[in-house]
């Protein structure tokens, strides 16, 4: 008997009544910044100019010449002096040079949810909205009515089977 009244307990706390309400789902905006960046090293040729420089020098000596791929010497007794002239040649010179140039690039993603609002046809009145309140908690006072009077009765239903 008492199991049975437990067990009458549990089913009245679980038997809740009222009305399903969804919720909205909130609106978001999720917003993700990716920057990608690629570094790349271009190899290239600069050229260098070299100065024309002249130089002299006078000495007591023979005559001599001297070039290479920079400059052009000549050296030659005169009256008993050396003169000797340094000439450069304007020559440009290629140089390999390393550049490394970095392409940087961000791409925004953006998730959206949107929300619509979808009007119900016809509003409730307030006495239709008092009615859907009540009628849970009228649902629930029945609900424990029909468990006591099952209870009270259950007994007196087992005597009447034994006579």
């Amino acid at each position: 008997m008492r199991h049975l009244l437990y067990i009458c307990i549990a089913l009245i706390c679980l038997s809740g009544c009222g009305s399903i309400r969804k919720s909205l789902p909130s609106t978001r905006d999720s917003t993700r910044v990716e920057v990608r960046t690629v570094v790349e090293t271009v190899h290239d040729t600069a050229y260098v100019e070299l100065p024309v420089i002249i130089e002299r020098n006078t000495t007591k000596d023979t005559c001599s010449m001297l070039e290479n791929p920079y400059a052009k010497s000549e050296a030659c007794i005169t009256d008993g002096y050396l003169k000797h002239s340094l000439q450069t040649k304007p020559v440009k010179q290629p140089v390999k040079v390393e550049t490394k140039i970095v392409y940087r690039d961000s791409v925004v993603f953006r998730d959206r949810v949107k929300i619509e609002t979808v009007e119900v046809e016809k509003r409730l009145t307030q006495w239709q909205a008092f009615k859907m309140k009540t009628g849970g908690i009228t649902l629930t006072i029945l609900l424990i009515a029909i468990v006591t009077a099952a209870l009270y009765l259950l007994p007196n239903f087992k005597n009447l089977l034994k006579l």
